[in-house]
């Protein structure tokens, strides 16, 4: 069987973002699980804010569409938010929304969502865990006819959730990840 590939993406940009610590500790669990994985940053891939008489007048940028090829050359996708005012972060909405505007050749546009599944997480100073920015998350990515799976991390005081390994502390967590993991993991090789 082959081992699939994850592409974890953290939709924060911030130095000492919970939700980049976050993507780093599912990162080192997929590698423990023995697929390959690779963590990007979204400041690899500078988009200007989506406007349709922009993309009209210039094509989508060039950004996206690599974005877009390193989404396509993984099997699966982990997305790790931060809340902002109950929804995504607009740096997150952004790309996704710059992603589902690239066709390329024998390609549907956004194609690339619905041939891997995608899972998601978030991580929070409060007691909610960025539940309101999942819920978001889970819709844009369904309304891009993403298959999302059903496990999914909401870390609550992700301020006081790492240790000094940026491993998580809380065995719940650790479990609640691990079972995000192992179901990413699972979906991605049947739809290999």
């Amino acid at each position: 069987m082959t081992a699939p590939r994850i592409l974890v993406i953290p939709g924060s940009l911030r130095t000492g973002s919970h939700n980049v610590r976050l993507a780093a500790a599912a990162a080192h669990e997929f590698a423990q699980a023995g697929v390959g994985v690779t963590r990007i940053s979204l400041a690899d891939f500078p988009l200007p804010l989506y406007d349709g008489d922009l993309q009209a007048k210039s094509g989508v940028p060039k950004q996206a569409v690599n974005l877009k090829r390193m989404m396509g050359t993984h099997h699966g996708v982990l997305i790790v938010t931060p809340e902002y005012n109950a929804s995504v972060p607009p740096l997150l909405k952004n790309a996704i929304d710059w992603v589902t505007r690239v066709q390329e050749p024998q390609e549907a546009r956004g194609q690339v969502f619905r041939e891997r599944p995608f899972a998601i997480a978030a991580a929070s100073e409060g007691r909610l865990g960025g539940t309101r920015a999942l819920a978001a998350l889970r819709l844009i990515l369904s309304a891009c006819q993403a298959t999302v799976i059903a496990s999914q991390l909401a870390l609550s005081f992700a301020d006081q959730a790492y240790d000094e390994m940026d491993r998580l502390k809380n065995p719940a967590d650790t479990e609640a990840l691990k079972a995000l993991v192992r179901q990413l993991i699972d979906v991605s090789q049947r739809m290999i």
